[in-house]
């Protein structure tokens, strides 16, 4: 769609150059996870990310972060607390859950943004749905 909608059609606020831009993901989940299964849970935000079209450059300053609620330790304990954790033969359906949740989080904001007006009185387009849509049934040829 990139190549249909481009800067002719929606003009971007600056001159950016190919690849330029980062983006921040963040991961949450109730599930009980220790911090190296939030490592590997954040990782798969990169595969939503490419889903979409990102593939990251030179220069981007891309960070993925991940973080779980399922375990309760009291603020105030004074020995050990015991954890639970989610098996990791039992990941594979929050890795599923991941991916898919960042593509569509990246979609909702692509298509939920409306035009602004910003510093320096640079307009950011928002996307023209209307032209999207036809694009998206195919009554539009994209070539």
């Amino acid at each position: 769609m990139g190549r249909v909608l481009n800067a002719e059609v929606t003009p971007l606020p600056w001159e950016v150059s190919r690849g330029a831009g980062s983006i921040i993901i963040v991961v949450a989940t109730d599930a009980p996870l220790l911090p190296y299964q939030c490592r590997r849970l954040a990782q798969r935000a990169t595969i939503g990310l490419g889903r979409v079209g990102g593939v990251g450059h030179n220069g981007s300053g891309d960070i993925f972060l991940a973080f779980a609620t399922g375990n309760h330790i009291p603020y105030d304990a004074r020995k050990p607390s015991p954890i639970h954790y989610l098996p990791n033969r039992q990941m594979n359906p929050l890795f599923y859950a991941t991916v898919e949740a960042v593509e569509e989080s990246i979609l909702n904001s692509l298509t939920a943004a409306e035009t602004m007006v910003g510093q320096h009185g640079r307009t950011a387009h928002a996307l023209p749905l209307d032209r999207l849509q036809t694009l998206l049934t195919g009554k539009e040829n994209m070539g």
